[in-house]
Formats: C-alpha cells, structure tokens, sequence
C-alpha cells in the first residue's frame, strides 16, 4: 500500500487551523445581538470593533508572509494561535467598549491573520508542485467548513445559554490545535527529508526571500508590486470581495435576517448551510483555475455574487424561505470561489517568491473592503433603520469588480511580464 505523503497532513493540518480562525472571525455575526443586550453597546460600536480586526487581520498579512519565509511556519502558527486563544480567554473579562476593541480588533484580528490570509499560499507553494490549486481550494473552503459546523451550535448556545459558554467553545478548539501544530506542524519537506508533493527531483531553490528584515520585506515587496497594472486591479477586485463577503454576510446577514423577524438560530442555520456550498463551490474553483483561464472565472464569480446580493432584499421582503434558500445556495457557491483564481494569477505575475507578500497586500486590499462594509454595515442601519441599501449597493460594487478582472492580460508563454524583484522575469 502506498504512504501518504506528508503534504496531505501538513495540509489537514492548516485546514482545521484555519477553520478555528474563521470559526473566531465569522462568529461575529452571532455575538452583536448578545453584546448590545448585555453591555447596553450601540451596535455601530460594535460593528468597528469587528471591522477593526478585519482591517487589522488583512493589512498584516504582508507581513506575516515575510516572517513565514524568515522564521518558518510552525512558529509563526504557535504564536498567531496563541494570540487568537488569549484574545477569546481575555472576551470573559471584558466590561467597556474599548475593551471589545482591544480583545477582539486587536487581538484577535492579529491572531487570525496568518491563518485567513497567506498560510493557504503558503502551504501550496512550498509543499505542493502538483494540485496546488486544488491545495488552495481545500485550505480556502476551510473557512466555510467551521461556519458550516459551528455557526449553528454557537448559535444555539447563546440561545439556550448565553454568549460565554459560546466563546469557552472556541477556547476549547483553539487549545486542541495549539498542541496539534506544536506535536505535528513542519516547516518544509526537507525538514522530513521529503520533497513537495508531485515534484520528482531536487531544485536549487531560492533563498534570498528568506534573508532581511520581515518589515522591509514586506514594504519591498509593496513598492515593486504598486508599480505593476495588475496589482491594482486584483486589489482592486479584491477590495470588492472583502467588502461583499465576510464584511458584509459575515457580519451582518444574521442581523439583517433578525430585523425581519427570522430566529437567531434560523439565521445562523442559512450562514452555515452558505458554508455547504461554499466549500463545494471554492474547492471546485481550486480544481477549475488549474484549468481555464483565471480572469474569465473570476469575472462570472464577481457577475453572479453582484446579482445575487441585489436578490436578497426581495427574498426578505417577500418573506418566502424557497427565495432566501435559493439565495444561500447560489451565494454559498461563490463566497469565497475567487481566492484560487486570484493567488493562481499573483503567482503567474509575481512568480513563487514573491507572490506570497504580494498576495499578501492584495488580501489587505480585502480586508480594507471588509472593514468599510462591516462598519459601513453598521452605520446604515443607524440611520436607515435597514440594511437593505449596504446590500444593494454592494451588489453593484460586484459589477466594477468583475470589469476589473477582465481587462488584466494574461502572461503568455516566453513573454517577460513584470517580476518586483528583477523588473522582469522569463516566463515558460
């Protein structure tokens, strides 16, 4: 019988450690109701404190990809899910406004950075030659598997119970793969004397990434990357995304669904069964971008979320559950789909070494959008009473992105496209 490779595990790994990040930055959605009931907090407040850790844990990814390449990933994921955990240990004490952005901006934006932004990259990069897409896929629909798993339960917990016991859930997860990573996580295959999935023979790899200042690594690879067209057009799009996902669905779909008179666990039920399809439909985009061309995929992605957050209100409106299930299943499928197409082309354009800090600014871009949607979010229920125009408007947002994404040239083979380190760099 033939051995698994170790690859597999290093990606079982990853996956369920960016499940217990997501699980920790999703939950959002399910905490505002109980922290505006208990604390008296208006719920904008509320709202900016989890924009500042969406905010907080994008514009650091750069960052943590340049310190990936200088310390390695096994510490970099001790630390980053040490932090996360002391951040849900600390939600227990806390009793002021600022303490909720502290904790949860602060602490737990930057705990869950490494997992939600560059790992995925990472990990396929460097462990996989073969089915890095379909890597990518997996590690990316991990988040949507912790929302499809947990949602529900923390839900009903806080239902049943309140919102401690919810977070001690977490706490509890997070302590099992601390001890999981710290046992089991490796930083390369040569480490084990192993060489990435599907490569056959040894290359001479480039180590120049892994020498300097993580800092000025990541700000290197900031202003080379700014001079390119494309960089601004996958930022761009990738504003959109962030800005039409996790800070707005994720943030404030359980809510908006509440303000229509739908239960807390009902809502949160729709927000996991997203999860279902979302794995199938971003796993299936892995597969699908080592296959057809990224810019077309990523055009229909950002086409068909745009129609369907404008479908949402009047699903809501009409009160019929056939509509909003079509809503979820259709939404599901695309939520996190254009993650492989964008690294795909970050690393046609950047190449290997680079597109790990690249891409790390392009999911800033990201989280910049989701931080303006999730506080956006908040702030036109506070004047509108609704939060029917932030999705609307997002739905058309979605139209700009997918118009961007169309118009980036694809690298043809043996062109020399832009490189951030050398200027340019001979494709095959």
């Amino acid at each position: 019988m033939k051995k698994v490779h170790y690859s597999w595990m290093i990606l079982a790994i990853t996956f369920f450690s960016i499940i217990v990040a997501g699980i920790a930055v999703s939950s959002s959605g399910v905490f505002i109701d109980s922290f505006e009931t208990e604390f008296g907090w208006d719920r904008s407040m509320i709202a900016l404190s989890f924009a500042i850790s969406l905010f907080l844990y994008g514009i650091s990814g750069p960052f943590m990809a340049a310190l990936l390449e200088v310390i390695g990933i096994k510490k970099m994921m001790l630390i980053s899910m040490s932090t996360l955990l002391t951040g849900c240990l600390l939600t227990f004490i806390m009793s002021e406004p600022w303490h909720l952005m502290i904790i949860w901006g602060i602490l737990i934006g930057l705990g869950s950075s490494l997992f939600l932004t560059v790992v995925s990259p990472y990990v396929s990069n460097h462990w996989f030659e073969k089915r890095r897409g379909l890597a990518v896929g997996i590690l990316t629909a991990s988040t949507a598997t912790g929302q499809l798993i947990l949602l529900p339960i923390l839900a009903s917990i806080i239902e049943r119970y309140s919102w401690r016991p919810a977070i001690g859930l977490i706490v509890t997860l997070s302590s099992i793969m601390l001890i999981i990573i710290f046992l089991l996580m490796k930083n390369s295959p040569k480490e084990i004397g192993l060489l990435p999935y599907g490569r056959e023979e040894e290359t001479q790899e480039n180590i120049e990434s892994s020498k300097g200042n993580p800092i000025v690594l990541a700000f290197n690879g900031l202003f080379q990357a700014v001079k390119v067209k494309e960089f601004w057009l996958l930022a761009g799009s990738f504003f959109i995304c962030g800005l039409s996902t996790s800070g707005l669905i994720g943030t404030h779909f359980i809510s908006y669904c509440i303000s229509f008179g739908i239960p807390l666990v009902t809502a949160a039920s729709l927000l996991s069964f997203m999860g279902v399809f979302n794995l199938v439909g971003t796993t299936l985009s892995g597969w699908l971008s080592d296959r057809f061309d990224n810019r077309w995929l990523l055009f229909w992605y950002y086409s068909l979320r745009g129609a369907s957050l404008v479908f949402l209100p009047f699903a809501l409106v009409e009160g019929s559950f056939p509509l909003i299930a079509i809503f979820t299943v259709f939404y599901g499928l695309d939520w996190i789909a254009t993650v492989p197409p964008t690294i795909n082309i970050s690393r046609q354009i950047f190449g290997i070494q680079q597109s790990g800090i690249i891409y790390g600014w392009i999911f800033a871009a990201h989280q910049v959008g989701a931080a303006t949607a999730a506080y956006g979010g908040g702030l036109i229920y506070k004047f509108l009473n609704t939060y029917t125009w932030a999705f609307v408007l997002a739905g058309f947002f979605c139209v700009f992105a997918s118009l961007f994404v169309i118009v980036i040239k694809k690298p043809a083979a043996g062109i020399e496209v832009p490189h951030p380190r050398n200027g340019v760099e001979q494709r095959a």
